[in-house]
């Protein structure tokens, strides 16, 4: 070998590793921690001030599970109230770095908790920040820019592994680029629903209400949150266009946080998003942060376990990526049997709504019953409940489990079960003839539930003048 050859080139998994391992500035992963404890304090500020505890979590009699969590119970009034200040407060000190992973850890399990005690009060963000709370207590960010490095400033941390930074940005790309994919149907992209059903409610509204009701608005607005959704996150790795593609996004979210209820979804997005930018960039911005001169880097306790988190780290990833995508394993229109639809990022996707009566048979006698959702549900629930075909099913299985209780004896329970989607006209959603109480909800396609509606859904006509 001649003295001047270079060294051979190392392969493509050793230079990555090497890359992830690499020490980048902390500072964004910080400010993410900041900014989303601010949102998730104000957020359980909110479900006080507003009364939606007691909405939500007090006023019902009865709750939908979760398949696999049905061991979840709401507290007691007193408790649920509790739990809330809890997550106030947690939310204050994780946002502060004040102790940071036992707040953290509160917050997290309460908050996941609630989460869990009502499937109809499910959405797509809350589910987001039990991922990126999760990924935020297995990471150091408490010892970055916080108050814990005054209590332990031998603990303090100004570097950290680049795959830190790598494994939150893909989860919030994961959100967007999902949820760009799921748009990708001819409801969406051909007909412009649901968004012109919403924007035509609108239209009645100062200024740019005429424009709002018009289908050309509807069908350039669907297309541009598809593009949007599709592509921002490979736009916010590029150092160049990075600054167009944040404000394009925050432009999207606050149009969209205007037009449509979306509660906290804009300001989760629009904070998380961050973790796009250079990771240097709050000390860039307050120029009153600089670097020390020897920052401190983390440093696994052994080469062996850096690994083995880069290992976990890429596992994390590839659930994240692959998860999602159960919902194309199911036949049909995942908007109509909803399997696969939660924890997948079909966001914006449906306008459902539907009507639903109980019918109850004795079979002893031959008597039926004609039961109404009303008799069980608050008017939310009952709305929420009326698109969902195993929320549907499980309240199927209480009013059967309630009335064999009252007579000593088995009842049969069907349903007539109409949905609209998207302003569809009302078709069955459940098939009639089926006796739910035979029926068990699980992952497997569900033979009981009707075909999906053919044919595109109307065109709206705008309000005149």
């Amino acid at each position: 070998m001649h003295a001047d050859a270079a060294p051979p080139a190392l392969p493509w998994t050793d230079r990555l590793r090497l890359k992830a391992q690499a020490p980048v500035d902390g500072a964004s992963l910080a400010a993410l921690r900041i900014l989303l404890g601010a949102v998730m304090a104000f957020g359980a500020a909110r479900f006080l001030a507003y009364g939606w505890v007691e909405r939500f979590f007090v006023k019902p009699t009865f709750f939908f599970k979760y398949w696999g969590f049905e061991w979840v119970e709401v507290l007691p009034p007193w408790g649920m109230y509790a739990a809330f200040w809890v997550m106030l407060a947690s939310a204050l000190c994780v946002m502060a770095g004040l102790f940071y992973r036992p707040a953290l850890l509160v917050f997290l399990a309460l908050f996941t908790w609630v989460e869990l005690i009502d499937v109809t009060n499910y959405l797509n963000h809350y589910y987001l920040v039990s991922l990126l709370g999760l990924l935020m207590w297995a990471l150091p960010l408490g010892r970055v820019l916080a108050l814990d490095n005054l209590l332990w400033p031998q603990r303090r941390l100004d570097r950290v592994p680049a795959w830190m930074v790598w494994i939150v940005r893909a989860q919030v790309g994961a959100v967007y680029f999902f949820a760009g994919v799921a748009k990708c149907n001819p409801d969406w992209l051909l007909h412009a629903q649901p968004l012109q059903l919403w924007m035509t409610s609108r239209a009645e509204g100062p200024l740019v209400g005429p424009w709002l009701g018009s289908f050309p608005v509807a069908l350039a607005m669907s297309w541009a949150g598809c593009l949007h959704d599709l592509l921002v996150p490979f736009a916010l790795l590029h150092r160049r266009l990075r600054p167009v593609a944040y404000a394009a996004l925050v432009v999207f979210h606050a149009l969209t946080g205007y037009l449509f209820t979306l509660g906290l979804f804009p300001l989760i997005m629009t904070a998380a998003a961050t973790v796009f930018f250079s990771p240097g960039w709050p000390r860039r911005l307050l120029r009153r942060l600089p670097l020390p001169a020897e920052p401190a880097a983390w440093a696994p306790r052994s080469p062996r376990i850096g690994r083995l988190l880069v290992g976990l780290a890429a596992l994390w990833v590839a659930f994240q990526l692959l998860f999602p995508l159960r919902a194309f394993l199911y036949p049909g229109d995942v908007l109509w049997h909803e399997q696969g639809m939660r924890w997948s990022w079909r966001v914006m996707l449906r306008e459902k709504n539907g009507s639903v009566t109980f019918h109850v048979r004795d079979p002893q006698t031959g008597r039926t019953t004609l039961v109404v959702p009303c008799n069980y549900l608050t008017d939310y629930q009952e709305r929420e409940m009326s698109g969902q075909p195993d929320l549907i099913l499980q309240l199927a299985h209480h009013v059967g489990q309630q009335e064999a209780r009252r007579l000593g004896r088995p009842v049969e329970v069907r349903v007539d079960a109409r949905a609209s989607l998207n302003g569809r006209r009302a078709a069955p959603l459940i098939d009639p003839t089926v006796d739910l109480m035979t029926v068990r909800d699980g992952l497997l396609p569900a033979r009981w539930i009707t075909a999906a509606p053919e044919g595109p859904p109307r065109r709206l006509t705008p309000p005149g003048p």
